[in-house]
Formats: structure tokens, C-alpha cells, sequence
């Protein structure tokens, strides 16, 4: 019988143990206090489909705050104007967008065939490392095509400043006190600019700017005209590091998965038997035949959104179910919970990826789906994750049968503020025999 996914025990007195207290709190408020509830005064919570969508879709009254991971660097010209930033993120959507995507598949598909065949057998091995060091490779390949080598080791390290900055502290700092945690942050951040400024000079210079998302960005475009270099060297940053921590994370709970339902494993493995024997002769046409495959990565996505809640701030007085916000309140926007509402999905706490699929096997929609968020701020890399995490998925069911070592559960820990990550998750991978 499939197991229920419920959240996961964490060791107490842990910020872990915080997370998960957050999470069951959430549940809690769906179940007793409905749609929207009141989490203390100025901070509620949309913990259904309903709500969750409202308040995403209506980016005027609850817009996303500007991320302060990787600002704009202090510089004479200043920060990039709004119809500059405007100006990148189309630039970057005609990159990212599912027909670029699609076009590309044969560029990514190699990566997630080599994850599998490098997964050391007969071992526990902690996943995530091998996961994001993969995905990074893929990413970064995306972004910058034959540049990627020279640039990857400085994303790894914009990763490691990020993660740095997310960990908790007893203490929130204004955002203009240099802390280490920044100071770090600032030091990676210009290092990754420094390297990636000669290759944008080389490529307006030589006038063939590529075909990678770059080179979407150093075309100019009918509206805005020629993108400045600082505005591409400043919002390049954040772009490439979401292009593989955030697929990371669901990664490990799609491989969790795997592990822990053998026999949905089984049917991943089939459907990627009949993948090319040369993976860079994958086609959107091979993606688009792993169905099973697309629907039990929806299916873990589902349940374990890697983004489980939302922060949005409230601009002006606003409606939201049956209360009156007021402007500078919190709203939490919840994937977690609206994705486990029955009135969205029948038993919605079991896996069951075939809840993705018709009677025929084809693509269905049988609820929300909030996991790359929804609206004008809906995840820019969707499309692009939604490939690279099926076809690692399929690649690995075709090579290997996992399992979780012996022990007591859970062999993993939640650790991240907004996110469930898998951290600490250890899997054995065995040759899978024909």
C-alpha cells in the first residue's frame, strides 16, 4: 500500500522542528479556521487553492518584494531603471519560455543521462550534493552554452553565498548592516560579474551572441533597444543560481520517491527504455512521451511544493475572503495546503501520481497546482525545470533501483525557512537488470 505523505518528524528545539511546526500549524488553520485565517495581527495565511490563487494573481495588491539575495551592485550608473529590468526579464523569457525549452532538449538530456551514470552503486550516498552539482551543470550549460565552464564554478559559489544569507539567525538585521553572511554575499557576486562581464563583451564584439539565454539578452529587442551591460551582469545572478537550487530540492524528494515506491519506479523505468540510446538525440517529442514519468513529478511536487510558502505584502486596503486587509499586512501564501485540499484533490495526502493522467494515459489537470507559483510572478524557469527534473527522474529509474538505508524514519531533515529540502537524505542506487 502507498504510504501517506505526511510532513516529516524533525528533532525538536531545531529550526527544523520550527519548520515543521509552521507546517502543521498550516494544516491545523486549513482544517479549523478555513480558507484564509489570521495568524497573529498583520499576518495571515491563504491556505487553499482560492485564496493562494488571488493573491498571486493580483500582483497590484500583493506584490512580490524584490529579492534581496543578490541586489544590484553599488555602482556610479546606479541600479537598473525600471524599463531596464522590464527590458531583461523579456529578454530572459525568450530563452525560457516551453518552445525555447522544448528546442533545447537535446542540450540537457545528456547532463541528466550522466547523473545517472555516475551515481556510485552499492553505497549510501547523500543525494543533494550529486543532485545540484548535476543540475548546476545542466543549468549554467542552459544559461551560457560553451561559456558554462568558465562561469560554473563561480555559481557554485553564488550558491554557497545564498545559502549563507537563508540561514537563520536569532537576530534580523536592516538590510544596510554589512553582515558576513552579505559581505560574502558582495564578494561572490562581483566575483561571478567579473567573469562573466569579458564574455558578454566578446560576444556583442564578435556580433553572435548565441543562442543561450545570454544571447536573448544581448539582442536588442523592437521596445527597449539594446540592453545595457550593467543591467545584464546585474540581474544575471539571482537567474542562475534559481536554475538549479530550487530544482535541487524537488529533486531529492522525486528520488525519495523513487526509493519508496518501487513500483511507480518501475513504470519511469519503462517508459525510459525507449529514450534514445544517445541522449543528446533526445527531442521534445521523447520528453513528451514520458508521461507516467511528468505525472509523478507533478505528483511529489505536489505534495512537497520546494517553495511551501509565499510572502507577499500588502500595497493598499484589500479584500481577501472574508477579511479586510490593511495596507504593510502580511499574506503567507501556502502551496502546501491548498495542494492538500480535498476539495482540490482526492486524498490528497497519498501519492498517487496517476491523479496527473486520464483514463487513456494522457495529460490531465485534476487541481491546483501551485509549486512554480501562479500569475505575473509565476516561476520564469518552469518550463526549463519541469525538463531537466523529468528527464533526471527517467534516466534515473532506467539505470538504477533505489532504496533508503536501514534505520530509523525519516533519514532526512527539513532545514530551509520557505522551502522543503531533503537535507541529509541518504539512497542506496543498485544496477537495475533487463
Amino acid at each position: 500500500m502507498d504510504r501517506v505523505n505526511e510532513p516529516p518528524r524533525l528533532p525538536e528545539g531545531s529550526f527544523a522542528a520550527w519548520s515543521h511546526d509552521r507546517l502543521a500549524l498550516a494544516r491545523r488553520g486549513t482544517d479549523e479556521c478555513g480558507d484564509v485565517w489570521q495568524l497573529e495581527p498583520g499576518v495571515y495565511v491563504a491556505a487553499t487553492a482560492g485564496p493562494c490563487e488571488a493573491v498571486l494573481r493580483r500582483a497590484q495588491d500583493f506584490p512580490m518584494a524584490p529579492s534581496p539575495l543578490f541586489p544590484p551592485l553599488k555602482r556610479a550608473t546606479g541600479a537598473p531603471t525600471p524599463a531596464e529590468r522590464a527590458h531583461a526579464h523579456a529578454a530572459r523569457m525568450r530563452g525560457l519560455r516551453p518552445q525555447a525549452v522544448a528546442a533545447r532538449i537535446s542540450e540537457i538530456a545528456p547532463g541528466a543521462a550522466q547523473f545517472a551514470d555516475q551515481w556510485p552503486t552499492g553505497q549510501d550516498v547523500e543525494i543533494l550534493p550529486l543532485v545540484r552539482h548535476a543540475l548546476a551543470e545542466i543549468g549554467v550549460r542552459y544559461l551560457f552554452s560553451e561559456d558554462a565552464p568558465t562561469l560554473l564554478p563561480f555559481a557554485a559559489r553564488l550558491f554557497l553565498a545564498r545559502e549563507a544569507l537563508v540561514r537563520p539567525s536569532r537576530w534580523v538585521w536592516p538590510r544596510w548592516v554589512p553582515t558576513p553572511a552579505r559581505r560574502f554575499r558582495t564578494r561572490q557576486q562581483v566575483a561571478f560579474t567579473d567573469a562573466l562581464r569579458p564574455v558578454v563583451r566578446r560576444r556583442r564584439t564578435s556580433g553572435r551572441p548565441g543562442d543561450d539565454v545570454l544571447g536573448q539578452m544581448l539582442r536588442p529587442s523592437s521596445r527597449y533597444g539594446l540592453l545595457p551591460e550593467e543591467a545584464i551582469l546585474d540581474t544575471l545572478p539571482g537567474i542562475t543560481v534559481a536554475t538549479f537550487e530550487t530544482p535541487s530540492r524537488a529533486a531529492g524528494w522525486i528520488l525519495l520517491h523513487l526509493a519508496r515506491h518501487p513500483q511507480a519506479a518501475d513504470r519511469v523505468a519503462a517508459e525510459a527504455a525507449l529514450l534514445p540510446a544517445d541522449p543528446a538525440a533526445t527531442t521534445s517529442t521523447h520528453l513528451d512521451s514520458l508521461r507516467y514519468t511528468q505525472a509523478l513529478v507533478r505528483e511529489v511536487l505536489r505534495l512537497y511544493p520546494p517553495s511551501w510558502l509565499l510572502t507577499r505584502r500588502v500595497t493598499r486596503q484589500t479584500q481577501l475572503a472574508d477579511y479586510t486587509i490593511r495596507a504593510g499586512s502580511t499574506v503567507l501564501v501556502c502551496p502546501y495546503t491548498a495542494h492538500r485540499d480535498a476539495r482540490e484533490h482526492s486524498e490528497p495526502d497519498r501519492f498517487q501520481p496517476e491523479r496527473w493522467l486520464d483514463d487513456s494515459g494522457s495529460p490531465a489537470n485534476p487541481g491546483a497546482f501551485l509549486s512554480f507559483g501562479t500569475g505575473p510572478h509565476g516561476c520564469e524557469g518552469a518550463a526549463l525545470a519541469m525538463a531537466m527534473l523529468t528527464l533526471l527522474t527517467a534516466q534515473t529509474a532506467r539505470c538504477h533501483h533505489l532504496s533508503e538505508p536501514p534505520g530509523p524514519e525519516p533519514s532526512y531533515q527539513v532545514t530551509t525557512l520557505e522551502g522543503l529540502a531533503t537535507t541529509g537524505l541518504r539512497l542506496r542506487a543498485t544496477l537495475r537488470s533487463y
